[in-house]
């Protein structure tokens, strides 16, 4: 049978079995609210959401989109993930940023069975993005300007990243959107790139084994001793130091176990 032709009879029967009984999809009106929560930075609410187990209870009007339980659960996950990475677009965050974690996030679900993995992956992923939202919202509210150049910032933060790049990629002059930087972020272009890049070499320092060369390579640093300056100037360590201090506590905690 042509596989439309299939589609559309398996969906005409479907109708014709509907009875007064089955659950009625309830109104939008609590997803959005969700998201809002979300978007908003309301960890309070987002966590006594998920303690409430809103997300799982099937009962109360979600649709069914799989016969399998934990694969239903599954694809209930990723539209949740999905509203809220708009929303979260929408009200401030990083838009590269936002969809890394909604990938990040996503693909975690492959290795998970049960839905009890599920609901911990959920709760797990949406009070993450509640918590990031909160601080965006309270550490500045930036113009669609801004934005773009933080979301531009985070996408190619292995480059060596001017300002002159920058403003051009906006299409607005260089002493214009610097000033504009400054007043809206609160430091300059500049401070900022350098502790982003920080915040990354922190991550690579304590999640991976790339060599302290590859590390000020991948970040966009002329060298390693700029890396290290840049660094020690940021920290009060070096980053040898800093990874040793790390493997150090690890063994520590290995030992006590």
């Amino acid at each position: 049978m042509n596989m439309n032709k299939e589609i559309t009879e398996n969906w005409q029967l479907d109708e014709t079995n509907v009875n007064d009984d089955q659950i009625v999809h309830r109104e939008p009106n609590e997803e959005i609210q969700f998201c809002m929560n979300v978007a908003n930075g309301e960890v309070e609410k987002i966590e006594a959401n998920c303690r409430e187990g809103h997300f799982y209870q099937m009962d109360e009007g979600v649709g069914v989109l799989s016969k399998d339980p934990v694969l239903n659960l599954k694809y209930h996950f990723v539209i949740t993930i999905a509203l809220i990475t708009r929303y979260c677009c929408e009200y401030g965050m990083e838009k590269e940023l936002s969809y890394r974690l909604s990938d990040f996030y996503i693909q975690k679900l492959d290795d998970l069975n049960t839905k009890q993995d599920v609901i911990k992956l959920h709760d797990r992923a949406v009070i993450d993005f509640t918590k990031k939202m909160r601080l965006i919202r309270q550490n500045f509210s930036v113009s669609k300007t801004v934005n773009q150049a933080l979301d531009y910032i985070y996408s190619n933060i292995k480059e060596r990243l001017t300002i002159e790049d920058v403003a051009y990629e906006l299409g607005i002059s260089e002493s214009h959107f610097s000033r504009l930087f400054k007043q809206e972020v609160g430091i300059s272009f500049s401070d900022y790139v350098r502790e982003e890049k920080i915040k990354r070499a922190v991550n690579l320092l304590k999640h991976s084994d790339y060599s302290l060369i590859d590390i000020a390579n991948y970040l966009g640093f002329s060298s390693q001793s700029h890396f290290t300056q840049i660094f020690k100037k940021a920290l009060g360590v070096t980053p040898k130091a800093f990874r040793d201090e790390l493997y150090q506590t690890a063994w520590k905690s290995y030992g006590s176990a």
